[in-house]
């Protein structure tokens, strides 16, 4: 039953301290810097509130968003109804020296965690540095690079339903594999996950590792412009980013939104691009690609709300 509220008058998550906002506009939360308003919008701050906020929304028989750091993401220009849950303000670390593991709060950021293991001197998480996401969004796509992902070293993760249930998450019923995981087809929140790395290294060692790996990201992706990331998912043993330029896409534009001079898998906003110019330029490449090669990119961004034509 949906409970009775003066939504005029809310200004936190009944039962927390929480702010709980309307109509906040959701580019400033977003990697490709795009995207329209939520109906409402919490920051939690805790696992309680985080767990106060998902059950406030089921009660309320709201649909729920969960949006960590924005990125590998494209929000509607028409919004999103419900609650938008971002977990960004959701952050905290630990280590447990004796079984060499590390355990983070679902809104910690995969570089901010990548630098704390490897001033440690231990190694595991150095693909992690380059990655603009969170730890929950990294569980949920099952985020990698260099030829390493989340699913390597996670032993387990805690999260809820969406009913505000809690829920313990292991690598099985994960069911991970390339960019994807169980958690896409049966939506549960995580709040929490632990890693095994392997402890004992110079510290020096494993830092330089690090950088070199962030310097390589930063070499070949364009990280001087919004983007959500990777767009498609590799259509092994070739690369997205390959089939794509060899298509001659490099620099291709609808509206501000662009196929990427630098890297191909990548569609850039030039300033003032419109989530549907970003939607139509990624159906568009899909269509050359297809028509060239035979193959069809599968896209690796997730779409949340609603796209005209779609």
């Amino acid at each position: 039953m949906v409970l009775s509220l003066d939504l005029n008058t809310l200004d936190v998550v009944p039962g927390t301290t929480c702010p709980l906002q309307p109509q906040v506009s959701l580019a400033g939360f977003t990697s490709y810097r795009v995207g329209g308003k939520a109906e409402w919008f919490a920051l939690p701050r805790t696992i309680d509130q985080f767990a106060a906020c998902i059950a406030w929304a089921g009660d309320q028989e709201m649909p729920i968003t969960f949006l960590g750091a924005g990125s590998n993401t494209l929000v509607s220009d028409l919004g999103l109804p419900g609650l938008v849950l971002c977990s960004r303000h959701l952050r905290y670390v630990s280590f447990d020296d004796e079984a060499a593991q590390i355990t983070a709060a679902a809104g910690e950021p995969l570089p901010n965690l990548a630098w704390k293991a490897a001033r440690r001197g231990w190694r595991g998480l150095e693909w992690a540095v380059g990655i603009p996401g969170t730890v929950g969004g990294a569980i949920f796509m099952n985020a990698g690079a260099h030829g390493t992902c989340a699913a390597d070293s996670l032993v387990a993760a805690q999260g809820y339903t969406v009913a505000g249930q809690p829920v313990a998450l292991t690598p099985k019923n994960l069911n991970f594999s390339y960019r994807t995981s169980s958690l896409q087809q049966k939506l549960r929140f995580v709040s929490q996950a632990t890693f095994q790395l392997q402890p004992g290294h110079d510290p020096r060692e494993v830092m330089a590792d690090t950088q070199a790996a962030l310097a390589q990201r930063r070499a070949t992706q364009p990280y001087h412009l919004p983007s959500c990331g990777s767009v498609f998912r590799n259509p092994l043993p070739r690369t997205a980013g390959w089939l794509i330029e060899q298509t001659g896409l490099k620099g291709f534009q609808i509206g501000q939104a662009q196929v990427s001079t630098l890297h191909a898998n990548f569609i850039v906003n030039q300033g003032g691009a419109k989530a549907t110019e970003v939607l139509n330029l990624i159906h568009y490449v899909q269509s050359e690609v297809e028509h060239r090669w035979g193959v069809k990119l599968h896209p690796e961004v997730r779409l949340m709300g609603e796209f005209p034509g779609r």
